[in-house]
């Protein structure tokens, strides 16, 4: 089950009653405007771009910190969030941004309008980028009650949780053979209820890669660890059943569903 049993409260649900009745404008806009149809077709020139190659989808964990990220310069690269603050740090810029939290886009939308990559963003917060320069393209996520692995993002995909799991669903559309995971630490300072909101308190952001990731006074939504492990191994499923793999170099990451690699060793394999 995709819920404990302890963390279904009164007020999640009557949320996620919510949540689905104030989705059924962005429904039936994806299903029927012109805007979704011509987002479509931009998202349809992505399909199996990359087909057979490999990819690193870099999630944002503390330990990015102890790696030396400047050997993924000449590699395909999906960054997501907030992570663009470390770009100057990295020394490149990333193949690929990807964001679907519905509290980032609405408190960063400029920032990330500025950024030049091919960006990928959640339809159901267009209007944060109505008049910008170069609109991003924008994925449907659905509010079904089970996360599933969708392999083609020009449909209703799942959040799983995690922009993680929205950005393998976006590799595996592209085609990429091998990703290799780097950043998934899946280890947060934070405790409480999963996906509940709150104002950032600490002058210090300890649970991602950068003190001022999320800072203070930012809001933001704790996470679903629980979640998100249900939907990477059914990203891992839909991998392997189609004679690719996703594996796993986070330093010292908590994530026990992937296949888990040396980074390092890895980086000066032939």
């Amino acid at each position: 089950m995709r819920f404990r049993l302890n963390e279904i409260t009164p007020k999640r649900i009557h949320d996620a009653v919510l949540r689905r009745v104030n989705d059924i404008p962005d429904a039936l806009s994806w299903q029927g405007s012109k805007r979704a149809k011509d987002n479509r077709m931009r998202l349809a020139d992505y399909r199996d771009i990359h087909l057979g190659q490999r990819c690193f989808v870099m999630a944002n964990g503390p330990s990015l910190g102890n790696m030396d990220l400047m050997t993924l310069a000449g590699e395909f690269t999906f960054s997501m969030n907030r992570a663009y603050i470390l770009y100057p740090q990295w020394g490149f810029t990333p193949s690929y941004y990807v964001c679907i939290n519905e509290l980032v886009l609405e408190q960063f939308a400029d920032d990330i309008s500025r950024l030049e990559m091919p960006r990928f963003v959640n339809f159901n917060r267009r209007h944060c980028f109505a008049g910008k320069r170069d609109e991003p393209m924008y994925l449907r996520v659905g509010l079904g009650l089970e996360d599933r692995f969708c392999g083609d993002v020009t449909g209703t995909m799942s959040s799983g949780g995690t922009v993680t799991f929205a950005s393998l669903q976006l590799a595996y559309f592209m085609g990429f053979k091998e990703v290799v995971l780097v950043g998934l630490d899946h280890s947060f300072v934070e405790k409480g209820v999963p996906n509940s909101t709150e104002v950032r308190q600490q002058a210090r952001d300890e649970s991602h890669c950068h003190p001022d990731y999320f800072p203070q006074g930012i809001k933001w939504q704790l996470p679903d660890l629980y979640r998100s492990e249900l939907a990477y191994a059914t990203a891992r499923r839909a991998f392997e059943a189609d004679g690719r793999r996703i594996i796993d170099a986070t330093v010292n990451g908590k994530c026990a569903v992937f296949e888990k690699v040396d980074f390092s060793q890895f980086l000066q394999a032939p």
